[in-house]
């Protein structure tokens, strides 16, 4: 059996995720209010703060890691308003169902936590209709999560994995600057959305990253903000 990973490193992805979004809060308010509502960055603290605490509940320590993301689901749709809640609560209940069904307890090999992304994809896709190109965390979120599984298909390492998950997430979060939003708030804007990174797809960015650092264990947890 390959390299896992641990419960553990999964609570410490979802805090270095919740330390990331604190720091870019003001980062994500910039970039929403220039094509939609100016309140993903407040919304996404609200939220993985409102998981922190979740976290800090000492029967959170132990369990098994669907158990722990279905409460990261819950929590998220509960306290992030507009449409970021909803969605970023299907990807984690996606990918603790996926956890769930293949019995993973406390620990999973590379292989199953690409299945995991791909169901949270798929969650996501479900719930907010979106594809490729529309201009929406889908544009960070898919090829984050072809890259993981390619790697995990030749063999790669779960560092390497990640760091390849790392890269095609910010390629489509910056792919997103040139596209016309199709989809959301941004919609509207029509052609003037072009020219504009997507708030979404960098929040996904910034838990591609997180996960790099966490799940990875290859970057220091205070890394530097990638910005386009």
């Amino acid at each position: 059996m390959g390299q896992e990973i641990t419960l553990a490193q999964f609570r410490r992805w979802l805090l270095v995720y919740a330390d990331r979004i604190a720091a870019e809060e003001a980062y994500l308010t910039e970039l929403d209010a220039a094509i939609g509502d100016a309140d993903h960055g407040a919304n996404m603290h609200r939220g993985m703060s409102k998981v922190r605490d979740r976290l800090a509940d000492p029967s959170l320590q132990a369990g098994d890691i669907s158990a722990l993301l279905r409460i990261v689901a819950m929590t998220l749709i509960s306290s992030v308003g507009g449409a970021a809640g909803p969605l970023y609560g299907a990807f984690f209940l996606r990918a603790a169902q996926d956890s769930a069904q293949a019995h993973a307890g406390d620990a999973v090999t590379l292989e199953r936590l690409a299945a995991m992304f791909r169901s949270g994809l798929e969650g996501v896709q479900q719930r907010g209709k979106a594809q490729l190109n529309d201009k929406t965390m889908i544009d960070a979120l898919q090829p984050a999560v072809e890259a993981l599984e390619a790697a995990a298909e030749n063999g790669a390492t779960v560092s390497e994995a990640l760091q390849a998950a790392r890269a095609a997430a910010e390629k489509g979060a910056r792919h997103t600057i040139a596209i016309q939003a199709n989809k959301g708030r941004a919609s509207y804007l029509g052609a003037r959305s072009i020219g504009h990174q997507d708030p979404g797809a960098t929040s996904v960015l910034f838990l591609i990253e997180a996960a790099a650092t966490a799940l990875g264990q290859e970057a220091p947890v205070n890394q530097p903000a990638t910005r386009a």
